[in-house]
């Protein structure tokens, strides 16, 4: 890891959108009213002004919306422009058969080197073995023989899946978005726990700690209903494998950036400077390749 980034905070995941360019239907849906507007790198400047153990926000990873690749091209022209943004996860057709072409030409487009990994919403597929279709499968295969990643975003209940693309296609970077979505608000934990830690027994999995206060009761979340879904991660993965995340601006739903700065900073009470570092830099520098200077395209 750079020097440069060691005493520093990068946010692995964070979100922009802008509704006059382009819509997010997902806003839509009761409960998003107050983040049901347009969310730039300015605004996530403006509102993570609270530091995590002496670090302050340094570098990010802006994530897909929507699956529109006009959207992953965008948000390689912002990590372009913006020297805060680090890496860009971005969307993909997994099915497509020119799924290799689609993935050299944004790599080798402007912006191509900040692309590190992809994502799809699984967690809006009905079926429970999506991301075992062959042609999903064969996406992912050509995910993996370009170096990048891919961001897993599921639901408690998807987690099999998961496990058999761990399994499947082993040498494929993953990292679990949001824990897997824990749920925290229903108290049972039981089922994602047995989960989570089935897919950390494999070691090319990482896990963002991000989206954690969502899954909460958006008014009511205390840090004691954080704790126990910490405590797990932190045993299954070890600090060497979590990533801290803000998922702003969503998070602005249960408490905003600082609130959730905060809570992870209590969190981190008891891990030693080196452990505190990984989880707050370490994991997501290496994971997504971030450096202090200009990048080299990571597609080959």
């Amino acid at each position: 890891m750079s020097d440069l980034l060691r005493p520093r905070l990068v946010d692995a995941h964070h979100h922009v959108w802008d509704l006059g360019r382009r819509a997010q239907p997902w806003l839509d849906e009761p409960g998003h009213e107050p983040i049901r507007r347009s969310f730039g790198t300015d605004g996530l400047r403006s509102a993570a002004t609270r530091s995590i153990a002496g670090r302050h926000l340094a570098r990010s990873v802006v994530v897909q919306c929507v699956a529109s690749l006009p959207e992953t091209r965008d948000l390689l022209g912002l990590a372009d422009r913006d020297p805060m943004v680090g890496a860009v996860v971005g969307w993909v057709d997994l099915t497509s058969p020119a799924i290799g072409e689609i993935l050299d030409n944004l790599c080798t487009g402007p912006g191509g080197s900040y692309l590190r990994a992809v994502r799809h919403v699984v967690q809006g597929e009905q079926d429970p073995e999506w991301l075992q279709r062959p042609a999903v499968e064969r996406g992912l295969w050509m995910i993996a023989k370009r170096g990048l990643g891919y961001d897993v975003l599921i639901r408690s209940h998807q987690f099999r899946q998961a496990v058999r693309l761990a399994e499947r296609i082993p040498g494929l970077p993953l990292v679990l978005d949001h824990a897997g979505k824990p749920p925290i608000a229903g108290g049972d934990l039981a089922d994602w726990r047995r989960d989570v830690r089935r897919l950390a027994g494999h070691p090319q999995v990482r896990c963002k700690v991000s989206g954690l206060v969502t899954e909460a009761d958006h008014e009511n979340w205390a840090l004691d209903d954080i704790r126990p879904v910490w405590d797990v991660l932190l045993d299954a993965f070890g600090p060497d494998r979590l990533m801290f995340g803000s998922d702003w601006p969503v998070c602005i739903l249960a408490g905003g950036w600082n609130r959730w700065a905060a809570t992870v900073e209590e969190l981190l009470t008891g891990c030693s400077e080196s452990e505190t570092e990984a989880i707050l830099t370490g994991t997501a520098v290496d994971f997504y390749g971030l450096t202090p200077a200009e990048r080299t395209p990571s597609c080959s």
